[in-house]
């Protein structure tokens, strides 16, 4: 069991808190940290999850990307509020995230397209994400088909894939405690700044 969490070892500024734990866990020998539940939901509150992997975060918010024909992202232009939830079983914490969802800039989700490797590259281009396919075989013929497309020649970024930006107005850090009694903190958007308040396990 890790040690607990109290007001005093937050820092005023989620992101910064965030960034202290994020890098615990990349450094520790953990499996893929940077995963994280997306959940969306339609304009009528019909819920969907959702594993992404986070690309980037600052001051501005937190990055994925995905296909802009998914469904996570015709829920996301339809309803563009989402939550999100980081979960480091070995360290017994969980973040989870809410606020707005609104593209990034070209120039942005081409530079980290330009940095996938090759392969995924292609997959983005031969994957209608989220639509029926008939078998295996006919996606890895349309990766072959692209394949050949695209031959030795760099691949350019699909005008129907880039990234979203998740900017938040609800960041909780949740430390586990013995006999239930965790730590939950709440940073909430306040004008500029953020209110901090503790809350029940």
């Amino acid at each position: 069991m890790y040690a607990g969490l109290s007001r005093a070892d937050l820092h005023e500024d989620p992101i910064v808190q965030f960034e202290r734990w994020f890098k615990d866990a990349t450094e520790a020998p953990l499996h893929t940290p940077n995963a994280l539940s997306l959940a969306t939901a339609t304009p009528d509150g019909m819920p969907s999850l959702r594993t992404v992997l986070l690309k980037a975060f600052d001051h501005k918010g937190f990055v994925f990307y995905t296909n802009y024909a998914s469904r996570k992202a015709r829920e996301i232009e339809a309803n563009p509020r989402a939550a999100m939830l980081f979960h480091w079983l070995e360290f017994d914490r969980q973040v989870k995230i809410q606020g707005t969802v609104s593209r990034v800039g070209v120039a942005e989700s081409l530079r980290y397209f330009a940095s996938r490797p090759r392969g995924s590259q292609i997959g983005a281009w031969c994957s209608q994400q989220s639509s029926p396919v008939g078998s295996r075989q006919l996606l890895e013929q349309a990766f072959e088909s692209m394949k050949r497309r695209f031959g030795e020649g760099e691949i350019p970024l699909p005008e129907f894939w880039g990234g979203y930006r998740l900017s938040p107005i609800r960041i909780e850090f949740w430390q586990g405690r013995e006999n239930r009694l965790h730590d939950r903190f709440e940073y909430l958007r306040e004008g500029e700044g953020w209110r901090i308040q503790r809350l029940a396990p």
